[in-house]
């Protein structure tokens, strides 16, 4: 082995060995019948490696390698999205670089030049993943635009459309001006803006007076229908049930009493524009009102504002509404305002609300199997209150708009024929279901992205044939993303798994942390605040990488820190230094047997057990922080400051049950470190004598109680070495094993100087006295974490036992 431990070449080498041996295939290392399934989050196929990618494949991988070392029939199922909006941008893009457009192109060659762009430098997402490490069988690698796909998501809407839960309305939706598409609420981004608000004075119609509104849109009052107020605001009980008179446009509208309306903003007094506002289209359609529309779908004022205001931007249409305000004496002022306004992630136009002709899915019937799902834990989101939002987010579901304006995508299976019927089927229909014509014309909209993202657990398995891949590996156990995502595509996989299999996709959804820059804000390129995680990979490797992410991750989002990537390379070097020692001293013909003759070989068996079980515990409850805690504690202090130390003169002095004990133990201890640091495992692991496995599909230890008694055997000695290092003071111990090793660890015999053993008592007393006041306190006890008060209760434990141990 070499001296020093580097990452740079080991890992690669490992990466594409367990790849190309197929130990990253599904079934690899199967030594029993369960599956364990994980499908990965589709990355979008334009995309390229974040930080949240990167923990969330670390965590995976940690699942499934740890269930491939069990024995499990183990399938990471790779893939990528088709990402409707977000490829179509990035070709647009260098159309309009190229002087071009993809109107110019046609749909056909548009679609054309999209796909030979996938072609050479799309799909670049799994190469970074192999770098990380992701043990994904990549043989298996799906896309939502595969020909087998696009059958699945065919026959998903051909049967919602049989259920007769498929219709076309017009209703508002978040519309984009530059792409000329509905989008879903993922892809409108929320950026505060500064803005003005306007109050404007409305005449009533009778002469008694006025009603002041205010709006951050004055081109958008063209389009009112109403005014409301809260029925409980004493200001406009005498207003509800008259009319009153829209400016500029001279149209008579009621005032309606709405309990929506919120009394603190502006006047009080809220326009109702159903046209142009999603709390307005609500009101709107629970009153009766009419909807009218005076923006267009580029964005700019539409014919239906008339002729003054027709083809304006509304920059300038709020302008003239403005004016006209002015000079009519119904300007009653305007203020400076800041709030959020949407954007549109890709192009960041600002979102239109506007009323279209789309195509919705019912989500009634649709969602309500799943919520009964959740209720009753069939299948369970981490942390708790994110299994409370999904199905508070399912009972609240609105109808889904599953239309997109785009052309690169799934287009809709609807035909339409002369007449204006319209025929759902697949394969494509000959004639009209209706009255039978055989000219027929397709929809030319395609479906919402996550529509065909909802099928990802079985379509990647060959549904809707009935596959050997489906009866295997279908259900699935965990599935693992971010929070934003959690109704649009965790939730739709969960009710569209039940519609169409009967079964969930599977029993657990981990929702892992966000990963905020170092500073507190979020990882942003446009910010100067993003960092790329091949950047620590490169720098520091991925095993320290992966550690690092793992270390921070948490129910709450988390600040990135180099500080856990440079713990995790500590760790591997210090690995790599006491596996060198061991090996070493062991030789080339030595085995791995246990033949414990000592206390310390004993005890840092019954640790690595009880690591074992802990390290277990944590995963089955996807607690990778804590896991990555015990790992370090067992390793770098249990195992490399205790253990090594103690055995140190007898590996030296080449006794062969030391030895052989020491390299027994060094396989646990590289088998529990294995799914969180891969790479250093394995090639420390292919240096101990006798090799003929690879770690990868080793097997998983075993439970062992033999040594339990053992367990805390060190205790009084570790607690001497925490008193002598601190305080120079020596304790007396109790037996010649805990004088022998401590001896060994702690060297007394090099201490320069006595410690002050008055020094030390009066500070311990001091520190119980501190923890006896906190514990005394009801108020702490019944308040703080339970994990606090527990950990109040320990130290105060420890000092009570450090203090009685102290020389009197």
């Amino acid at each position: 082995m070499e001296p020093l431990y580097k990452p740079d070449g080991v890992e690669q080498r490992w990466q594409q060995t367990w790849e190309n041996e197929g130990l990253y295939a599904a079934g690899a290392g199967r030594r029993r019948d369960e599956s364990y399934v994980i499908a990965i989050p589709p990355p979008n196929v334009t995309g390229s490696l974040h930080m949240g990618h990167a923990l969330n494949g670390a965590l995976q991988d940690v699942l499934v390698r740890w269930h491939r070392m069990m024995g499990y029939d183990t399938l990471w199922q790779p893939g990528y999205d088709h990402a409707g909006i977000a490829t179509q941008n990035v070709v647009e893009k260098q159309l309009v670089a190229e002087g071009t457009s993809r109107q110019e192109l046609g749909r056909d060659a548009f679609l054309e030049r999209t796909w030979e762009w996938l072609d050479a430098t799309g799909k670049t997402i799994f190469e970074q993943l192999r770098r990380l490490g992701a043990s994904v069988d990549y043989s298996r690698e799906r896309f939502t635009m595969d020909d087998a796909y696009i059958g699945a998501v065919m026959t998903f809407f051909t049967r919602l459309w049989d259920r007769g839960w498929i219709y076309r309305a017009n209703r508002i939706v978040n519309w984009c001006p530059f792409h000329e598409t509905a989008i879903s609420d993922l892809e409108v981004m929320h950026e505060d803006m500064d803005d003005t608000l306007t109050y404007a004075r409305y005449p009533f119609a009778d002469g008694s007076g006025s009603i002041t509104i205010a709006t951050v849109r004055p081109a958008t009052i063209l389009a009112d229908v109403a005014i409301a107020v809260h029925p409980d605001d004493e200001r406009y009980r005498d207003a509800i049930g008259k009319e009153v008179v829209v400016p500029v446009v001279g149209r008579l509208v009621p005032v309606i009493a709405d309990a929506r309306a919120e009394p603190s903003f502006g006047s009080g007094a809220l326009k109702i524009t159903p046209g142009h506002d999603p709390l307005d289209f609500e009101i709107g359609r629970d009153h009766d009102l009419p909807q009218l529309s005076v923006i267009g779908l580029d964005g700019r004022m539409s014919e239906a504002a008339g002729a003054d205001f027709a083809g304006l931007d509304q920059r300038e249409a709020d302008e003239r509404v403005i004016a006209w305000l002015k000079e009519h004496d119904q300007l009653e002022k305007r203020e400076h305002y800041r709030h959020a306004v949407g954007t549109c992630e890709r192009c960041h136009t600002r979102i239109e609300p506007l009323v279209s002709l789309q195509w919705w899915c019912r989500m009634d019937e649709l969602a309500r199997p799943a919520i009964e799902a959740l209720q009753d834990r069939r299948v369970q989101y981490h942390p708790e209150s994110q299994h409370r939002f999904a199905i508070q987010s399912l009972e609240d579901a609105p109808d889904w708009c599953i239309s997109r304006q785009l052309w690169w995508g799934h287009q809709l299976p609807i035909w339409y024929c002369a007449d204006g019927h319209a025929t759902s089927a697949w394969p494509a229909p000959d004639a009209c279901a209706e009255c039978g014509s055989a000219e027929l014309e397709r929809d030319p909209d395609v479906l919402d992205t996550w529509f065909s993202s909802a099928l990802w657990p079985f379509a990647t398995l060959g549904w809707p044939e009935a596959t050997d891949e489906m009866a295997r590996y279908y259900p699935g156990n965990v599935n693992s993303t971010a929070r934003e995502i959690i109704r649009l595509w965790e939730n739709r996989m969960i009710f569209s798994g039940l519609f169409l299999l009967g079964e969930l996709p599977f029993t657990d959804v981990i929702i892992h942390s966000t990963v905020l820059a170092p500073d507190g804000r979020r990882m942003s390129k446009s910010l100067g605040t993003g960092i790329d995680p091949i950047e620590p990979i490169e720098e520091y490797g991925a095993d320290a990488t992966r550690y690092g992410l793992l270390k921070i991750s948490s129910t709450q989002d988390v600040r990135f820190s180099y500080g856990a990537i440079e713990e995790g390379r500590k760790l591997s070097n210090k690995l790599w230094n006491v596996a060198r020692l061991i090996i070493t001293a062991a030789g080339p013909q030595a085995a791995a047997a246990l033949r414990p003759r000592d206390l310390e070989e004993r005890w840092i068996l019954a640790r690595l057990d009880a690591t074992r079980a802990e390290v277990e515990g944590c995963w089955r409850r996807f607690d990778f922080s804590a896991s990555a805690g015990a790992l370090y504690h067992v390793t770098f202090d249990d195992f490399c400051d205790w253990y090594a130390e103690a055995i140190k003169a007898r590996l030296y002095d080449v006794d062969a049950d030391g030895a052989a004990t020491a390299l027994a133990a060094l396989e646990r201890l590289l088998a529990l470190l294995h799914p969180v640091l891969p790479h250093v495992t394995e090639e420390i692991w292919q240096n101990l004598p006798s090799r003929s496995t690879r770690l990868i599909v080793s097997p998983w230890p075993e439970p062992d109680n033999a040594f339990a008694a053992d367990l805390h055997a060190l205790d009084r000695v570790q607690e001497a070495a925490q008193t002598f290092r601190r305080s120079g003071v020596q304790v007396e111990l109790a037996s010649d094993d805990e004088r022998r090793i401590f001896a060994a660890v702690v060297r007394p015999d090099r201490a320069k100087a006595n410690g002050d053993a008055a020094a030390e008592r009066a500070r311990l007393q001091k520190e119980i006295a501190r923890g006896e006041g906190m514990l005394a306190n009801a108020k702490f006890v019944d308040n703080a974490p339970p994990q606090l008060v527990e950990a109040e209760r320990e130290k105060l434990a420890r000092y009570r036992r450090e203090l009685d141990a102290l020389p009197s």
